[in-house]
């Protein structure tokens, strides 16, 4: 398995490092990760893929890339800036996306925001942005700036050594992954504590809840108007968070896209990757 080059790119914030596989002139694509992942999340993908540039990034407040400034804010809003400095500073005008998770929901927003940007998306079990009811409009910013004012100078867990951090990863309270993979990215997601062991690498703020969320209203006009070529790949069972016929109805929003069942898990593009290859096929290679 490659484990890709690692390179740093620096952009306003600070130092964003990531993986990359394939050679300038292939295809360009900026891959994505999800919550609390790493650019990790590709390496067991990006091999099948070939011919194409692939850039997998740590995203600000993952893995090795710069946390945000004190008094800052994790949103999507300001992940698509980060995401465009780092193609700015590529030098990359038009390229295609692939996200997996809230990483595909980042990649989502920048389809529909910058259609003269976005050449292709390829979406791992997620489109769009997670809808919220209107009833809960109040109760999620209540909850929200209370946990935000509670946070103060949280550290996230440390461990003595990597094995029960990497149990950890695997017995994950939302989203749990398989052994192999929580290696990938626990190895990528820690850092050295001087006092000994490991902590996590992630910014504690990252564990806060979103503040605002779009309605389903809004999800389903922000999906309709991603103008580039589309796939979606979701995995069987759904997530309940994103259950059918939802998942379903919003791909087929898509003025350009096709949706793609395999089954599998949340994570499904590092468990089954070979299957998830198949299923993108040559779809970085087609003209757009």
């Amino acid at each position: 398995m490659s484990q890709g080059r690692e390179t740093a790119i620096d952009i306003a914030l600070g130092r964003i490092a990531a993986l990359r596989w394939g050679e300038p002139g292939m295809p360009r694509v900026l891959a994505l990760h999800g919550w609390l992942d790493n650019a990790a999340s590709f390496v067991p993908l990006a091999p099948h893929l070939p011919g194409i540039d692939l850039v997998a990034i740590d995203l600000p407040g993952h893995g090795h890339s710069a946390h945000l400034p004190p008094g800052a804010d994790y949103s999507f809003a300001l992940a698509m800036h980060n995401v465009l400095d780092v193609a700015d500073a590529l030098g990359w005008e038009r390229f295609a996306l692939l996200g997996h998770s809230m990483g595909a929901g980042i990649a989502s927003l920048l389809a529909a925001a910058c259609p003269q940007r976005i050449a292709r998306l390829l979406a791992i079990e997620a489109l769009g942005a997670l809808p919220e009811s209107v009833e809960n409009t109040v109760p999620r910013l209540r909850d929200a700036v209370a946990a935000t004012r509670a946070l103060g100078g949280k550290r996230l867990r440390t461990f003595a050594d990597l094995e029960p951090a990497i149990r950890a990863r695997v017995n994950g309270n939302v989203i749990q992954v398989g052994e192999d993979a929580a290696r990938l990215l626990v190895e990528r997601g820690v850092r050295k504590v001087e006092t000994g062991g490991w902590e996590w690498s992630s910014d504690p703020r990252l564990t806060l809840p979103t503040m605002v969320r779009m309605t389903e209203e809004q999800v389903r006009a922000l999906i309709a108007g991603i103008e580039c070529p589309t796939r979606v790949i979701y995995a069987d069972p759904p997530q309940p968070y994103l259950p059918e016929p939802r998942r379903s109805e919003h791909a087929a929003l898509l003025p350009r896209g096709e949706m793609i069942v395999l089954s599998g898990s949340h994570h499904l593009h590092m468990e089954h990757p070979a299957e998830v290859a198949a299923a993108i096929g040559d779809f970085f290679h087609a003209a757009p």
